[in-house]
């Protein structure tokens, strides 16, 4: 017989006074004020109502004539036709703060102060064009738009579990001399962080330079309050980005998704895994968790730590660092020969360009036999689901696996609703049936691979700062395919379109409206 659970007010009143619970009540305040102020105008003032409607007609040919995704231009022309007023105002309210602005024009000055320091070299462009025009095409874009160069003399390790990198990690740290720059989304307490606490702690007290940088939101319920404070006092420089507060403003939309460990320069760690003991499987959530990510080692490096900084800046750095000190041979001279190319990347969603986006459609679109895609999140645009289908109708083979335990149910639901559609022109969907993958992998034609923390939904494409690297031609795109291999035969189920077409109509229809508004989720 169960027993029954007692009632703890103890746990109530933490709940209840705990930093969350207060920022969300106050958040869910301001938004109730707004409404009750809009409503007693409208009721009170008849003209004012009409004003409001005419400026929704003046927001929606707006919305419709602006250069955003369509898809998003829907998602916000929605409620402002289903609520005429609070929508427009709360589309006008969001859109033109000055947040946003002083933030966006931070990000351009540092990502400009960073440019003298992301030089293409010249040779390694003319090796790429030997052998590749469309990857040489991509680098030239990246170089222009996205800010980044490609290099060789790059080494690349996989990890296909979170486990992996994390022994991988504590190995890398162990060995540090000169410096460590941490960046992640979520950090938790538990045993990996905490195993990860100590060895910056013992290095920071032997003199080595440690700056960690955390997600104000991704960690706003996992870490105590003012815990970056704690860790300065131990020797740790850290910095909150972005931190959350309880005031309605879109720039708290754009999180800091990253994974980003440097290490000496030489040697640098991304992918999906965060620092949380369900990433390396200490702790069980939504079945195994299945992870993945990439160590670099050489001259592609120096990509990271410059990502690194451009955002260490705009969280309050006053002046420009020596960067040069901080470059991959700076402490030790390289030895690092491959012929191979790594494209380090990062995509802000304070600029005009979708660089995740453009580089995974590249894949796509220049993909011969086969692309093989892992992603938590399924809510393509209408763009990628253009590129997924045709090249399944090209004879490309084209296979994407998601999770088959979801961690956000609703999340799941829209992601469904694209399952019948992309089987119907010939892609294969997979669910990765022992529980939750994380993993964020493009590969192509044993040639072409992208590792990072850029999901296939609008959250990773335009709202987040992300991070990936690109690979050509390396050694480990073959250990990529054997794991892409071992899913499809060991550990997924492929979905059908009998299964699609199957589904409870009620949940059809909630996929249905959920998928409207998936853009702004």
């Amino acid at each position: 017989m169960k027993r029954r659970k007692e009632f703890e007010p103890k746990k109530l009143l933490n709940a209840v006074f705990s930093q969350k619970f207060i920022v969300v009540s106050l958040l869910l305040l301001q938004i109730a004020f707004l409404i009750f102020a809009l409503i007693s105008l409208a009721g009170q003032f008849v003209f004012i109502y009409y004003i409001f409607l005419f400026v929704e007609v003046v927001v929606v040919m707006y919305v419709i004539n602006s250069n955003e995704n369509p898809a998003y231009k829907l998602a916000w022309i929605m409620p402002i036709l289903i609520f005429p007023v609070f929508g427009a105002i709360a589309f006008l309210y969001l859109k033109f703060q000055s947040s946003y602005r002083y933030e966006k024009n931070l990000s351009i000055k540092k990502i400009e102060n960073t440019k003298p320091y992301l030089k293409q070299k010249a040779a390694v462009i003319k090796a790429l064009e030997e052998k590749s025009s469309s990857v040489s095409n991509l680098a030239h874009y990246m170089r222009v738009y996205g800010g980044y160069p490609i290099y060789q003399n790059t080494e690349v390790t996989y990890f296909k579990l979170g486990e992996e990198k994390f022994a991988a990690m504590v190995e890398e740290l162990e060995k540090a001399q000169h410096f460590i720059f941490m960046e992640y989304f979520i950090i938790d307490k538990g045993y990996m962080w905490d195993t990860i606490h100590e060895i910056l702690v013992k290095k920071a007290r032997a003199g080595v330079e440690v700056r960690l940088m955390y997600d104000g939101m991704g960690t706003q319920s996992e870490l105590p309050y003012r815990y970056d404070k704690k860790l300065r006092e131990e020797g740790i420089d850290c910095k909150v980005f972005n931190p959350f507060v309880p005031l309605v403003t879109t720039i708290q939309n754009n999180r800091d998704h990253r994974k980003i460990l440097v290490i000496d320069g030489h040697t640098g760690f991304t992918g999906g895994v965060n620092i949380a003991d369900e990433y390396i499987n200490k702790k069980e959530r939504f079945g195994h968790w299945k992870d993945t990510a990439i160590m670099l080692k050489g001259e592609g490096v120096w990509n990271l730590t410059m990502m690194f900084f451009q955002l260490w800046e705009i969280t309050g750095e006053q002046s420009v660092a020596q960067y040069d000190k901080y470059r991959p041979n700076a402490f030790e001279r390289l030895d690092t020969r491959d012929d191979s190319f790594v494209l380090p990347f990062s995509d802000s969603p304070l600029d005009d360009e979708n660089v995740g986006e453009l580089v995974y459609m590249n894949i796509i679109n220049s993909a011969r036999d086969y692309v093989y895609i892992t992603t938590p999140y399924l809510i393509p645009d209408n763009e990628m689901m253009t590129a997924l289908c045709y090249a399944a109708k090209s004879g490309v083979d084209v296979r994407i696996i998601v999770p088959g335990i979801p961690d956000k149910w609703y999340i799941r639901l829209i992601g469904q609703s694209f399952y019948k559609n992309l089987i119907a022109k010939g892609v294969k969907i997979y669910e990765y049936k022992e529980g939750f993958i994380h993993a964020k992998n493009f590969l192509s034609d044993d040639n072409r691979a992208v590792v990072g923390t850029i999901n296939l939904d609008y959250r990773s494409l335009y709202l987040h700062f992300e991070c990936a690297a690109f690979m050509y031609g390396s050694e480990c795109i073959a250990d990529i395919k054997a794991d892409f291999e071992d899913m499809f035969e060991n550990h997924c189920h492929r979905v059908t379109y009998e299964e699609c077409a199957s589904r409870p109509i009620v949940q059809r229809m909630l996929s249905a409206i959920l998928g409207l508004f998936a853009p702004l989720l």
